[in-house]
């Protein structure tokens, strides 16, 4: 069993394809996790995500020893979309969300996910980068997405198993890791530590 460090529900569903038995290690302040997030000046978007899912790592394996939870492996990821250097985050409102939406529209983009895994002391740490063409999007395109609601919570304003997919040219990489977990990184991780996936 190991624990899962996240409050994403597409990553549980994907560790769950992997067939890898786990709890959820939520943190006690959804404020304080977010503010993790904030990103340093100049900090470019590789750094960012690595940066951040490493001290995301920590917080939950603090967690874990102070709520005495029984000793277990932790995973931890993190996602950012990437528009050159430029960090395209979680929209604060429905106005910043039209906002990267319309500098994703008819653009490629890169979206990076950085994985960490804590087994007694030692860390091991994956990413893994894709890139996603969306085609030109309309105003009304946009209005519609925001009006669903959709964006909400997703880096880069969108998710790409939802409706957006449809305004999706071409994406090269992991799809897994678009929604928020590389599969294939992950499964790596897990079997460094001695951790069966299915399949295996």
């Amino acid at each position: 069993m190991i624990y899962l460090a996240s409050q994403s529900p597409r990553r549980r569903q994907l560790l769950e394809q992997l067939g890898v038995p786990h709890a959820l290690l939520l943190p006690d302040d959804a404020d304080a996790a977010e503010a993790l997030e904030a990103v340093r000046p100049g900090e470019a978007p590789g750094t960012y995500v690595r940066r951040v899912t490493r001290l995301k790592l920590e917080h939950a394996v603090r967690a874990m020893a102070d709520r005495q939870r029984p000793p277990a492996p932790v995973l931890c990821a993190d996602t950012t979309v990437a528009l050159g250097r430029a960090i395209l985050g979680k929209p604060r409102d429905g106005d910043d969300a039209a906002a990267m939406l319309r500098q994703l529209s008819g653009s490629t983009h890169r979206v990076i996910t950085a994985v960490a895994l804590q087994a007694g002391d030692a860390v091991h740490e994956a990413a893994s980068e894709s890139r996603v063409r969306f085609a030109p999007l309309s105003d009304d395109d946009i209005a519609a997405y925001i009006a669903s609601g959709e964006w909400a919570g997703k880096a880069g304003a969108y998710a790409i198993q939802g409706r957006v997919a449809a305004f999706i040219e071409h994406i090269s990489g992991s799809y897994s890791g678009i929604m928020g977990l590389p599969l294939f990184e992950t499964a790596q991780l897990l079997r460094e530590i001695g951790v069966k996936t299915q399949g295996q």
